[in-house]
């Protein structure tokens, strides 16, 4: 695994640490703990508040709190608090929430495909769950249901392959078009794989101007020295997929989904831009504000 970059956040998350602190030494007193003990008669644990939990496992050593990217994971999303819909209107409404770029409504704030990308309204909560409206009309996810893979997260979080491509750069349709019609045709490997589409994977300004091979990177099911394990080299190695030592060869990333190209990230990777446009491929993708959006979806996307 390689260490994320440290991020520029649009929120000022130190203030849950001296908060913590405060609590620590004396300075805000904490709520009364709630009796943890097992109940005899029914056998079930009684209820307990969430501050009183909290300072319980301060207390017992279970938290270490490091930093305040490891605050919002400590205080939020393990401890799974409701994120109320105001506060998904705030990120959609704020420059650099997500990283460096403008609000997210800048682009998208109408339904109306000739004022707003896509036709994608971002200001309001049912324009959030509506998703585009523009064909190919389809929500950007399925409320509760888990988020990391859905449209809107793969476009926060994944970036457009080769890494460092431009978002304006055009991709190049007769390549990208290939590996779409391998994928829907069964990703079988044939001689069309082996003279049309293979050598793509290992030739530079295949997909984009300007751009290295993908086997520059991903040569072999080892990191180092290969990015998540994946091997591009061969067949095998593209249908194994990625990270098959860290999950094992039968928990790999499949990056090829064979007669579904839009569901395969391989085909994926080389048509959708991170959000917001721009973006730096470096910049860290598990954001705290993009894993707060993430887990409202998650939660249900609720509107209040």
């Amino acid at each position: 695994m390689h260490p994320r970059p440290i991020a520029r956040h649009a929120f000022p998350w130190r203030p849950l640490t001296v908060l913590m602190l405060a609590i620590l030494i004396g300075l805000v007193s904490p709520a009364p703990l709630a009796d943890k003990q097992d109940d005899d008669d029914d056998d079930r644990l009684e209820e307990v508040s969430v501050h009183a939990d909290w300072i319980e496992d301060l207390r017992e050593g279970k938290i270490r709190l490091a930093g305040d990217d490891a605050a919002v994971d400590m205080l939020i999303l393990q401890r799974h608090i409701p994120i109320p819909y105001d506060y998904i209107a705030t990120l959609m409404r704020t420059p650099n929430a997500f990283g460096q770029g403008v609000a997210c409504i800048i682009c998208h704030s109408s339904t109306d495909p000739a004022k707003s990308y896509r036709g994608l309204d971002l200001s309001t909560c049912e324009g959030i769950r509506k998703g585009s409206t523009e064909p190919p009309a389809r929500p950007l996810f399925e409320p509760g249901k888990p988020a990391k893979t859905s449209i809107l997260g793969r476009r926060m979080r994944n970036n457009r392959m080769p890494l460092g491509v431009h978002f304006s750069t055009h991709a190049k349709a007769e390549s990208v078009t290939a590996v779409h019609t391998w994928i829907a045709a069964g990703a079988k490997n044939d001689a069309t794989f082996q003279e049309q589409v293979l050598p793509l994977f290992k030739a530079d300004n295949a997909f984009a101007e300007g751009s290295p091979g993908c086997t520059q990177c991903h040569m072999s099911n080892q990191e180092p020295p290969s990015f998540h394990e994946l091997d591009m080299t061969s067949y095998e190695g593209i249908m194994l997929g990625a990270d098959s030592v860290a999950k094992g060869v039968d928990k790999a990333t499949k990056i090829v989904i064979p007669g579904k190209p839009e569901e395969s990230s391989l085909y994926q990777h080389l048509v959708e831009d991170r959000m917001p446009p721009g973006i730096p491929p470096t910049a860290d993708r598990d954001h705290p504000n993009t894993l707060i959006l993430l887990r409202w979806i998650e939660q249900g996307a609720t509107c209040r």
